[in-house]
């Protein structure tokens, strides 16, 4: 492969197609970040409020449904996939870009329960493809789907801070490999997580060493068998339960095909109903249940003492109605609100006998995140990779392959409109 020239051109060229859309990632995110902080932290103080009041979702969020309706009714490419179907790595245009780029970022800082992954995939794509459009270069399927998951790698890197994570979980996206993929990475994602817990267990019983890459850091408590069971438990329940939650979306793209514009803003009205429902409950800001949940993750894994349990309760169960109802109406990414779920289940359900914090978030957060993505090597990563504890490896494997099997057995529910394809009130005229 590497002694064919048109496949060394590609390979500087997706090089250099990486600075650009990195460059546009960045700003990207940055737009999004600055915009969340502003209408959610800066315009309820200089109004003269502590928080965002409780009733501070209801005109955000069903101004986000307007937007996002008309732009799904009317821009190319109807602002991108619906989240309610996974991650997608293709179908987005050059043309499609406008509108992607529309409804993410009116929807998401207005307090969508999505986050920008999805978006980002779509503008890495699209923008690789532009530009090679502007170069001239030679345009067959083979090429731009080469370019388009070279310009999403890129981009989603650019989010999660680590090109593995894009590196891998592009790959599982664009189905690299065929369904032989997933037949030859699960058995031995499951088996490497089963010899890492015997191989872990061996040497805490007998006090032997084997040899490590160890270079010396601070290691948490060794698992025990407490924790292994507690996977076998939690697990299968939190991907049952997240998987449930995405069959409700698929009913809510169905709902929404319906009527486009009008019905995606009643479910995002549904959604501000329940963000404000958690802040009336809890008296917290309404924000902890809207957005993708990304910076409230990071402060709940930092104190977890400073949300009550029925703070947790509140919004595992608000959260997670709105979450279903942005997967089906509105954009963006489905991978933040389902760590965020699976984080805050792991941290009420962490004083259980025999789990403890980081073991019930490893858990929780690679349970969730699998259910919801059905990319099971890529959870593990990215999980992984958040936790930044290899002590918990062997137990986000279980979790994640328990997860993907589960989902994979249960109704996937109602198929959902793919992008391009018109609902069916727009069809008929």
């Amino acid at each position: 492969m590497l002694g064919r020239p048109e496949y060394r051109k590609a390979l500087v060229f997706c090089a250099l197609i990486g600075v650009p859309v990195a460059l546009v990632a960045f700003w990207f995110l940055v737009a999004l970040r600055q915009l969340e902080q502003l209408i959610w932290t800066t315009w309820p103080k200089d109004l003269g409020w502590k928080q965002a009041p409780w009733w501070w979702a209801l005109p955000l969020l069903t101004t986000a449904g307007l937007v996002v309706g008309l732009v799904v009714a009317r821009f190319p490419g109807q602002g991108g996939h619906l989240p309610a179907g996974g991650l997608h790595s293709g179908g987005v245009t050059r043309a499609a870009l406008p509108g992607v780029l529309t409804a993410a970022l009116v929807g998401l800082p207005l307090g969508v329960v999505l986050g920008p992954e999805a978006p980002l995939i779509a503008l890495g794509g699209g923008l690789a493809l532009l530009l090679a459009s502007l170069v001239r270069a030679p345009e067959n399927e083979a090429s731009t789907a080469l370019l388009g998951a070279a310009g999403a790698a890129a981009a989603i890197s650019a989010l999660f801070g680590n090109p593995i994570v894009g590196a891998v979980m592009l790959m599982e996206v664009a189905g690299v490999g065929g369904p032989q993929l997933f037949a030859v990475m699960l058995p031995v994602l499951l088996a490497s997580g089963v010899g890492d817990l015997i191989f872990t267990g061996f040497v805490h019983w007998t006090g032997l060493q084997a040899g490590t890459l160890s270079i010396g850091l601070p290691k948490p408590p060794p698992l025990d068998w407490g924790d292994v069971l507690w996977v076998l438990v939690l697990a299968p329940a939190l991907a049952f339960l997240v998987h449930w939650t995405f069959v409700g979306g698929r009913f809510a793209a169905r709902f929404v095909a319906t009527r486009t514009v009008r019905n995606t803003m009643v479910c995002a009205l549904g959604a501000g109903v329940c963000v404000t429902l958690y802040a009336v409950s809890t008296g917290r800001s309404p924000a902890e249940a809207a957005l993708s949940g990304e910076a409230t993750l990071s402060r709940l894994a930092q104190d977890p003492h400073a949300f009550s349990v029925g703070a947790l309760v509140a919004v595992l169960a608000f959260k997670g109605l709105a979450y279903s109802l942005c997967l089906g109406s509105l954009r963006g990414g489905p991978v933040f609100p389902a760590l965020f779920l699976g984080g805050a289940a792991g941290v009420l359900l962490a004083p259980l006998p025999g789990l403890g914090l980081v073991p019930g978030m490893a858990v929780g957060m690679a349970a969730s995140v699998t259910a919801a993505l059905r990319l099971p090597v890529s959870g593990v990563v990215l999980v992984v990779l958040l936790l930044g504890n290899v002590q918990t490896v062997a137990l986000v494997v279980l979790a994640a392959v328990v997860s993907f099997v589960l989902t994979q057995l249960l109704p996937q529910g109602p198929s959902i409109p793919a992008v391009g394809e018109r609902p069916a009130d727009q069809a008929a005229h």
